[in-house]
């Protein structure tokens, strides 16, 4: 068995007690980060085997499936949140499935519900679209981002924050609003509501991790 098990995007509070019960059964925890996922299961005491997959280790795909086929139970878990939305968790579970191994979902947190959720908005339709380009495809990823007709949420750092603002500015979204959370479940979360250049004027020195939701026009 194949668990995929959603943790805390901050708060720790935010973990399941049935997250905390399928970690500790498991035969072996792989994770994006080591050091991040290790804070988690000590905070808990969990003890178990501890391995990173991630984005550039997908050659471990192989032999991850072939310690399932064995018997072994795994949980995947990534950095935060629920995995398979940004991180290489979809891999793995379409080869799970592929070689017949059942795979089970553990839910939980997730940063994209958690903004939808208070974005005060009628949220039966969105599109989620990752983390912005850094250099190529930037600017088309906006003009998609501007031409949707629904919601669209989506991630960006900190240090490209003023220039996304600037970007959505310049390609046509002036007027339109967006719904940003920072830091969300987090000591010092916040979120704010507001036009383009509104925003850009308030988060001037951006700081902490950041999603954001462009309303519909």
């Amino acid at each position: 068995m194949l668990y995929i098990v959603a943790t805390p995007i901050g708060n720790l509070k935010d973990i399941t007690f049935r997250a905390i019960e399928t970690l500790r059964g498991v035969d072996k925890i792989y994770c994006e980060d080591t050091r991040r996922t290790s804070k988690l299961i000590n905070h808990f005491g969990i003890k178990k085997p501890l391995e990173s997959f991630h984005e550039h280790s997908e050659g471990k795909i192989e032999r991850i499936i072939a310690e399932l086929k064995q018997g072994d139970e795994i949980a995947y878990v990534s950095d935060a949140g629920t995995p398979g939305i940004n991180d290489p968790g979809g891999k793995l579970v379409s080869a799970a499935r592929e070689a017949g191994i059942e795979v089970s979902p553990i839910p939980g947190p997730s940063s994209v519900t958690a903004l939808l959720s208070v974005a005060g908005i009628a949220a039966d339709k969105f599109c989620f679209m990752g983390f912005v380009p850094t250099k190529k495809g930037r600017e088309t990823f906006i003009k998609d981002m501007l031409n949707r007709k629904d919601p669209v949420v989506f991630f960006e750092t900190a240090p490209r924050l003023p220039k996304l603002f600037d970007q959505l500015n310049n390609l046509g979204g002036e007027n339109r609003v967006l719904i940003v959370g920072r830091e969300l479940t987090k000591q010092f979360e916040e979120i704010q509501i507001g036009t383009v250049m509104e925003l850009k004027q308030y988060f001037l020195k951006p700081r902490g991790e950041f999603i954001l939701l462009l309303k519909s026009s």
